[in-house]
């Protein structure tokens, strides 16, 4: 199975206008799931196929490890936003925030992989 990592960063870029969506409209969040690194297409896809074929590149494990940072920040959001904490929330998405830098960090990871993998 390959993986798209273009879209897998579309993707990833993605969690910031669900998480002002969820601000917006009082929603609740899964907070643990979000919180897991394996439960998106590229998590399943990084402990999976492309730990076999891939899992010897330096550019895997620092993608592997960013992927479970952004996971980690985003469910501190959605934790912010589940106890109405939005204008907390609202500031953690902000540019120089830890969401803001796993986010960036995620896509150079992504990014430097599929260079290196040759995707």
């Amino acid at each position: 199975m390959t993986m798209d990592l273009n879209l897998a960063i579309a993707v990833h870029s993605e969690w910031k206008a669900l998480l002002l969506a969820a601000i917006i409209n009082n929603e609740t969040l899964d907070t643990a799931s979000i919180a897991k690194d394996n439960c998106c297409e590229l998590g399943k896809w990084l402990h999976t196929n492309a730990k076999a074929h891939f899992g010897s590149l330096p550019s895997f494990e620092a993608c592997v490890v960013k992927h479970a940072k952004f996971h980690i920040e985003a469910s501190k959001v959605a934790a912010a936003i589940n106890t109405k904490k939005y204008p907390d929330a609202l500031a953690m998405l902000n540019a120089g925030t830890a969401y803001s830098a796993a986010s960036s960090a995620v896509q150079v990871a992504i990014n430097n992989l599929k260079t290196e993998a040759g995707l």
